[in-house]
């Protein structure tokens, strides 16, 4: 589990192909962590790289190397090619939650409508799937890129949810969010507190029923 609270902005160095001429192959990346810090890190453990849950397979010094299967590149952006990350090592037990909860499963993907300066803070819109937009809620959470954040409004429409989001100005400076344009795609996790209340909504529906 994660927080959403990015640590680190690192950056994709190498992306190779596990297996050359496979198309349905993932591929291996190697990642410089930034000021992430990778003295407590070990392999196996979890990263969160741009909201995508990832286990390191092989750290040196201040780079780590993960394997990402075809499946996860297809639901994702952002792993397939170098550039900047959002990183996030895995919650301890023992560890201020300053986010909400984050599992670090992408959801779907959203486009960026509106990204401007608001007075001091910045304007994000994303349109979001149907199937996603049914879990967003005023004031309540969405990972954008493995960063948590509020919702501000939600606006359902016949291609989808829109919903809008207040970045403060730090928020915009620490993480890649500021690399966003309008037409960019981002990774999306919903609440795992949405999904709950629709597991019990829904159980409780089928109950009635019988």
């Amino acid at each position: 589990m994660f927080t959403g609270i990015v640590a680190a902005v690192g950056r994709i160095e190498s992306v190779e192909p596990e297996r050359a001429g496979d198309p349905d192959a993932g591929v291996r990346l190697t990642i410089e962590a930034g000021s992430l810090g990778l003295d407590d890190v070990a392999i196996g453990d979890s990263i969160s790289i741009q909201g995508a849950c990832m286990t390191a397979i092989e750290i040196k010094g201040n780079r780590f190397t993960v394997d990402v299967s075809r499946e996860s590149l297809n639901h994702t952006v952002g792993l397939e090619v170098p550039g900047d990350v959002n990183l996030e090592k895995a919650l301890r037990a023992n560890d201020r939650l300053g986010g909400h909860l984050v599992s670090g499963h992408v959801d779907g993907l959203g486009t960026v409508t509106r990204f401007a300066p608001v007075g001091e803070s910045h304007e994000l819109r994303v349109l979001a799937p149907q199937s996603i937009g049914r879990y967003l809620a005023f004031k309540g959470s969405v990972t954008v890129n493995g960063v948590s954040l509020t919702v501000n409004s939600v606006n359902d429409r016949a291609d989808g949810c829109e919903f809008s989001i207040n970045l403060i100005p730090h928020t915009v400076e620490v993480t890649t969010l500021r690399h966003l344009r309008e037409g960019s795609k981002v990774n999306l996790e919903i609440d795992v507190i949405a999904r709950y209340v629709e597991r019990m909504l829904s159980a409780s529906a089928t109950s009635h029923s019988h």
